[in-house]
This record gives C-alpha cells, structure tokens and sequence, in this order.
C-alpha cells in the first residue's frame, strides 16, 4: 500500500457539515484530504475554527475518533460552525450553498498550530478558505514555513478573485484543478488554447510551477510532474455522488508522489481512489486497499 508513514501533513481551511436531504456529513476540501492521508498511514493535522456550539463539538469529536490532530482546531465564540447545503443532480453532481460568515471563516492560529506547521513535510490549502481576510492573513503566515505547497483549486462562486487565485498558485509547489477550473482560469489570463495540456503549460510559465494536476471527471486526470505529461483515462463506476471524489484523488496522488512512487503508478491511484468515493455516498467512504487495487489491476486506462 502507499504508505505515507513518515509524512507529516497539515491541512488548512474548512471544516464544516455537508447537509444533505437527509443527513449531515463532515466535509470541506481540506479535511476530506486530511482524513484521505490518514487513512494512507500519514500524520496530520487539521488547522481550522469551529463554533463554540454543539456542531462544532461534534465535529471535533469525529476528527479525534479518525486519527487527526484536532488541537489545531480553535473554537469561535462569534461565529456558527459552517454548514454548506449539498444539491445532487441526476448525474450526482453537486452544487454547494456555503454560509457566510462561517467559524473557519476567521482561522487564528494558536502557538500549537504554528508549531505543527513549522515541523510539516506538506501543506495543502484551498482558495475558498481566502474569500475572508481573516483566514486569507493566517494561510499567508502558514505559506512562510518550509513545507511543500500543495494548493487545491476550489471555485465557488462569488467567492474568489483571479487576482488571489494568481498569488496563490504562486505560493505554490503543487496545484491541482479540475478540467473546467484550468480553462476558466487560463482565459482569464489571456490563453488562447484550449487544449488542458497547454493550458498546463501555459500556467507552468505563467508561475514557474512545474507540478500541477488536472482531473477531467469520468475520464481520468492529467499529471504534470518535473515537467513531464502523465495521463489516466480513468476508472469506469457507478457514481453515487461526486463530493469528495477530487479531494480523495488528491490526497492519493500527493501521498504517493511524495513517498517516491512513480508518476504514472500515482496518477493510476489516484484515479482509483477518486473512483471508488464517487462510487460510495459522501466524501469519505471507507475503501480498503484491496479494492483499490484490484479496480487499478483489472481495469486497462
């Protein structure tokens, strides 16, 4: 299995409930990667702020009993635990309503969260936790440390600019978007292709980032690593939902990159990670390895 033993990982923005017809689900793009690295045998840790409220309670409690260091998560006496209200269409695609302002709006980091995150091989973080100035001030204090930078693309609209979007791919080591993500980002900035792969390099230029990743739904990802193209056309399933899928994936390809797995295999896994939890309800279904595996072995891309 890849196994992320000795990476230590801290993840930074919100963690909130995903509220369905029916059901609450912990969730945010930066704790379904979290629990994600977990569960490849990584250490980490979660910097983010929860209401003073049974939610937020809840939340904490759940982090713990899955393994992640959750004193990093401060509590906000001002402000609600965030709730985001999930639509599925047919295809189970979802849309989001995030609340605002949210607890993991205003993100302070306390002397332990700092001190994790001086110590941390990888840092990943997210564009939505930035549409509030005071989580924005704390990521930028988190992007001075020596980790490596992973930023995860996430566009909900209203809340981003192209301006920050810029900076913070410059911040960066590693980017991933998905497939309409690049192309609306890269118009923007006056590209004139259309093609994912040049639009890769296109940004590659633009930032001097050399690794990026760009996922494209059913039809697998695209790896950009040391310069190189590596691609995946992805795994056939029966999608449940999409939530989490693409956090999934990134937590499966950054683990493997970084213990030293080759490019090619990392973006197989990762495909298969992300297929298997589109398959399942929710951001984060158990999947054993043996599952995966067996999907990569038996499934020609």
């Amino acid at each position: 299995m890849n196994n992320g033993k000795n990476l230590k990982a801290v993840a930074y923005g919100e963690v909130l409930w995903d509220v369905f017809d029916k059901e609450k689900k912990i969730g945010g793009a930066p704790l379904n990667v979290a629990l994600r690295m977990k569960t490849f045998g990584c250490e980490v840790a979660m910097i983010s702020c929860v209401g003073n409220d049974e939610d937020g309670e809840a939340i904490i409690n759940q982090v713990k009993s899955l393994g992640l260091e959750t004193d990093t998560i401060v509590k906000s006496e001002d402000f609600p635990t965030g709730l985001v209200n999930v639509t599925l269409n047919e295809r189970g695609s979802a849309s989001y309503e995030i609340a605002y302002p949210s607890a993991w709006d205003k993100i302070e980091l306390n002397d332990f969260a700092k001190k994790i995150a001086s110590d941390a091989d990888v840092l990943i973080y997210g564009s939505l936790v930035c549409r509030d100035k005071i989580s924005r001030a704390s990521l930028e204090e988190l992007l001075q440390t020596h980790a490596y930078k992973v930023f995860d693309v996430n566009l909900r609209k209203p809340h981003y600019s192209y301006e920050m979007l810029e900076q913070l791919m410059h911040a960066s080591d590693f980017i991933k978007f998905n497939d309409e993500e690049l192309l609306e980002i890269t118009a923007t900035m006056k590209s004139s292709s259309i093609s994912l792969e040049e639009n890769m390099r296109f940004i590659s230029e633009r930032t001097k980032v050399t690794a990026m990743c760009v996922t494209r739904g059913k039809h697998g990802a695209l790896l950009m690593w040391d310069g190189q193209i590596y691609e995946n056309g992805g795994y056939p399933v029966e999608v449940a939902d999409t939530v989490g899928a693409g956090d999934s994936f990134l937590a499966a390809l950054i683990t493997s990159l970084l213990t030293g797995k080759e490019p090619q295999y990392a973006i197989n896994f990762a495909c298969a990670v992300g297929a298997l939890v589109a398959e399942a309800p929710g951001a984060n279904p158990e999947i054993p390895y043996s599952k995966i595996e067996n999907l990569m072995l038996n499934v020609k891309v």
